[in-house]
């Protein structure tokens, strides 16, 4: 009925209902009571109760990497929302699409310090591609939709929308509603290109039929455009090699015999050497940021390069590029591969394998009893589904994932790069197993960043989600503690985590199955059925406590300072 009243908490769940919102994560409060009060008459949308405003913001983040939705999360004002900027930030430096939505004190409180009152629009005005605080309940149908077009749209990215309580609870008739939800998005000077300037391309393709030594970095942005098909198509037409960011790990199937790995910090030597000597450099959809760089002055120093990305705002920001190429790389890369012709590179090609041959990426040898974590993440490569999806919070475990495992699918792993968001990993593994229910999903996580969000374990609980959790027990902040053994003559200042509380025992307190394994024969004799179960399990397993990740480039530095050369990239 035309005449029929629909109110604003109602507005949201309606408008989100219909564009396609089927998940969400929240906590309520009292500025959200009405919005969650709304949530028991929309069954299509499944609300998931996490419990930590940070949990909400993190599941929404793994929830969009794993389906390539945007990913939507809840909270009351205040503190639940500004427990939300941790989040939102680690989706904002790794361009996921989230909508982030909070409550916010009524419009007559607002300015005047009112309980629970914060100013989230402008606290996240940095790290949001764009928020609103809605005062008018007539701008809240095209401010959602708005919200979630720019969230999804372009170089993805978080926005939060700011709900006062009162706006909550006014009323429109449905069918001024239905005019206002049915208004088409028109955003001036939000328009991104997805279409590539053919004169670049066509420099492009010349540049690419003359390099003698071609490299392809592919970052995130492959990812993000859905243009697997399109890189490899490029790389196996010409015959060039591939090296991953961190955020691009699985965009190119890692077994090709044209993958090189990750390249930076703690990259594979093939891809690190690769960039000293390459004449060309195709970089897709990256930052280059400066665990990939280090010292941008000796970065790729004999190559031109050719960057495509579809934020401008990235060309020329932290190296100078010669064929800057903006749009979206699906659309650039199916260009660039109408013209392209096949080449050999053998002696390039030949290259790469000597230092793949003389650098392989091994497990170093322990002492029979105390398990090498490097071991741990060789044996999950082997015992993962072959599509799994490996979740990592961050720190030394984080880099061997990406070291040991194998990512042949697109979006298999799942980590925070830009923020490197300790505690990401718990709730994010928990959003990407809703988004993909019937995929297995397993986390890698640091003893101490596991206790940084271990309450979301509820939710695995509650929601009976089928997630292996697979603690990389070191008893230290290992990143932190590898860097003070290396640059501070090894003054371990506040990273022994020995004193901890008994993970099997916090398992148990969530009605969790959890095993410990003290081991490498009671790894052996267990690890993979636990892996390769129906259920979810917390693995908590104890490995050498000082062991390095390596190679490692300082910070800053060349690659000719790289740290960690033996063959094997055992330590030092």
């Amino acid at each position: 009925m035309s005449g029929e009243m629909i109110k604003g908490a109602r507005i949201v769940l309606e408008t989100l209902h219909r564009l396609g919102v089927t998940d969400m994560f929240g906590y309520p409060g009292g500025a959200v009571i009405p919005i969650f009060d709304e949530i028991y008459s929309f069954p299509e949308i499944k609300h998931y109760f996490v419990r930590h405003e940070q949990g909400a913001a993190h599941a929404a983040d793994g929830y969009a990497r794993a389906t390539g939705k945007v990913g939507v999360c809840l909270a009351t004002s205040g503190p639940g929302a500004t427990n939300l900027v941790t989040g939102i930030y680690t989706a904002h430096m790794d361009s996921v699409p989230m909508l982030a939505i909070t409550g916010q004190v009524g419009t007559g409180l607002i300015g005047k310090d009112s309980f629970q009152e914060a100013d989230i629009s402008g606290i996240t005005m940095p790290i949001t591609k764009h928020n609103y605080l809605v005062q008018d309940i007539r701008d809240l149908p095209h401010v959602l939709k708005e919200a979630y077009y720019i969230a999804g749209s372009g170089r993805p990215g978080p926005v939060l929308v700011d709900i006062p309580k009162n706006i909550q609870c006014q009323s429109l008739t449905m069918s001024e509603f239905n005019k206002l939800f049915e208004a088409p998005v028109s955003l001036e000077g939000y328009d991104p290109t997805y279409k590539g300037h053919q004169g670049q391309i066509k420099k492009a393709v010349s540049m690419i039929k003359s390099a003698k030594k071609p490299l392809i970095i592919a970052g995130a942005g492959v990812l993000k455009s859905n243009a697997m098909a399109e890189l490899k198509t490029l790389a196996e037409t010409v015959n060039i090699p591939v090296t991953n960011t961190l955020l691009g790990l699985s965009s190119f199937p890692g077994d090709h015999e044209l993958s090189l790995g990750m390249l930076g910090m703690h990259g594979t030597v093939a891809a690190n050497f690769a960039t000293e000597e390459a004449d060309l450099v195709i970089a897709a959809g990256i930052r280059f940021d400066d665990r990939i760089t280090g010292d941008v002055d000796h970065f790729c120093p004999k190559a031109k390069i050719i960057h495509i990305d579809i934020d401008p705002a990235e060309i020329d920001k932290n190296v100078t590029i010669n064929i800057p190429i903006v749009g979206d790389l699906k659309q650039v890369l199916t260009e660039i591969n109408a013209f392209i012709e096949p080449a050999d590179h053998d002696k390039w090609l030949a290259q790469i394998a000597e230092w793949k041959s003389e650098y392989p990426t091994v497990v170093p040898e322990g002492d029979g009893t105390t398990m090498m974590p490097q071991y741990v993440l060789s044996k999950l490569n082997e015992y993962a589904n072959e599509d799994a999806i490996i979740v990592t919070d961050v720190g030394q475990h984080q880099m061997w994932a990406a070291q040991y495992l194998t990512y042949n699918h697109p979006n298999t792993i799942l980590s925070s790069g830009g923020a490197g968001t300790m505690g990401y990993g718990v709730p994010a593994a928990m959003g990407a197993q809703v988004g993909q229910a019937k995929r297995q999903v397993i986390l890698v996580v640091g003893d101490g960043g596991f206790q940084m969000t271990m309450e979301e374990l509820m939710m695995m609980k509650q929601y009976n989600l089928p997630v292996k959790i697979l603690i990389v027990n070191n008893a230290f902040l290992g990143m932190v503690r590898q860097w003070q053994e290396i640059f501070n003559d090894r003054r371990y200042s506040f990273v022994d985590l020995e004193v901890s509380p008994n993970f099997i025992k916090i398992a148990e307190a969530y009605d969790l199955p959890a095993v410990r394994l003290d081991t490498q024969a009671e790894f052996d004799a267990q690890f993979k059925d636990l892996i390769q179960s129906d259920t979810g399990v917390v693995i908590d397993c104890r490995v050498s406590r000082e062991t390095n990740v390596f190679p490692m480039i300082p910070a800053g530095e060349p690659v000719k300072n790289m740290m960690g050369l033996k063959g094997v990239l055992e330590n030092e």
